[in-house]
């Protein structure tokens, strides 16, 4: 297997990451990258294939489990009954239920509440060139996931520290202060979402936390561990990858000239899943191999990892015309942001709906909103996202 080298805190790679994956992808469809410590998939079908394959997955094998250092108990607590790391039968059960109350239904009932969001939140932009990040983009998912736990609002800046915390352990350049700080967060956390479970098993409300709790009772209950764990992936999968979106979203657009007619009723399904495939908001997942699989001239031993570039088959020649130019026009092709198969993004939809409704009435209310600065990336891989947005209008 070829071997590439690259730095993903390099500040060059951090605000864009797309010329080493071009430099990748040419050279093998998996390759091993050393920074990473593993072998990667980087062109599109070789990411879409070990997404489909049920001889990959989530869970990590018997075999090459570690103990947990003590440290880091809290944290492994919670993600243990986390169904993004678990596999058939208990990630199916887990799924089914929680899709039995996270339903389409449910989730298009919103659009009202996040459009009178939008619209507050504009009304109350500065006057002066401000950071949209902060004013906009990460304040309306964690005010949906909110109302739709059932949670107050005014939690909504703790949570999202907790959320900032936790993801940090997905983080390259980790170090022990920030599993320390994931580890702290867990804990409150769960202790926070435990209060309100059993405050809702006692008197139900017309919330999410209550439909997660009701939809065991078929007899297959939720335990209260899965219910915790199934809320704080809901925030901190769905408000992280929902900020960046609608933000890598309107830096795309802005630096495109503005959204021109790409926003109107026929073309806005198109435009956003332009912006998830040009510029998604987290980059690489992992799998591991569960037996012997050869994919694209490599074979995967029982055991070995994978790290699968989303982002690198978004952009990936074979796939897309000229996938460097970020074209909401184009013909609209299957991209792998929310990735694909058993693990596909619960919250996608939600996601979708949240960009549908914001963007259109953000550039309606403000169409001369412009760029004031350059855009910088945090350095967060293997999360894409802004650290601030500075615009005027």
């Amino acid at each position: 297997m070829q071997h590439i080298s690259q730095s993903p805190t390099d500040p060059a790679f951090v605000q864009n990451p797309y010329p080493f994956y071009d430099r990748a992808r040419a050279q093998a469809p998996v390759a091993h990258w050393d920074e990473i410590g593993m072998p990667c998939a980087f062109s599109h079908a070789a990411v879409s294939m070990i997404l489909r394959d049920r001889r990959f997955g989530r869970e990590i094998p018997a075999d090459r489990k570690k103990p947990v250092p003590a440290h880091l108990e809290p944290f492994y607590a919670v993600e243990q009954h986390s169904m993004l790391e678990l596999e058939p039968p208990r990630h199916t059960a887990l799924r089914k239920r929680v899709l039995r109350a996270f339903t389409s239904r449910r989730i298009a009932a919103l659009e009202p509440e996040i459009a009178a969001l939008t619209h507050d939140l504009i009304d109350r932009f500065p006057a002066g060139p401000f950071d949209l990040l902060e004013h906009f983009a990460q304040t309306i998912p964690v005010v949906v996931i909110c109302r739709l736990l059932g949670v107050p609002e005014a939690m909504k800046d703790q949570l999202l520290n907790w959320s900032h915390a936790m993801v940090g352990m997905y983080q390259a350049g980790r170090t022990r202060a920030t599993e320390k700080a994931a580890a702290r967060a867990a804990s409150d956390f769960a202790a926070f979402l435990r209060g309100y479970v059993e405050k809702r098993r006692a008197l139900p409300a017309d919330d999410l936390i209550t439909r997660l709790i009701e939809a065991g009772s078929d007899g297959a209950t939720l335990s209260t561990e899965e219910l915790i764990a199934t809320c704080i992936l809901l925030l901190n999968a769905g408000h992280e990858a929902t900020v960046h979106a609608l933000a890598n979203g309107v830096k795309a657009l802005l630096e495109a000239g503005g959204p021109k007619d790409w926003l109107t009723q026929g073309k806005i399904d198109g435009t956003i899943e332009e912006i998830l495939r040009f510029d998604p908001p987290l980059h690489l997942f992992t799998r591991y191999a569960y037996e012997p699989v050869e994919v694209m001239g490599h074979v995967f031993r029982p055991g070995d990892q994978v790290a699968l570039l989303l982002a690198a088959a978004g952009r990936d020649p074979q796939v897309w015309h000229a996938p460097h130019r970020f074209n909401p026009a184009r013909p609209v092709k299957p991209h792998l942001a929310f990735g694909a198969g058993l693990h596909f993004c619960l919250g996608a939809p939600l996601a979708r709906l949240e960009m549908a409704v914001a963007l259109p009435i953000l550039f309606a209310r403000r169409p001369d909103l412009h760029l004031t600065d350059t855009p910088c990336y945090a350095d967060t891989y293997h999360f894409h996202g802004l650290t601030r947005l500075q615009v005027g209008r």
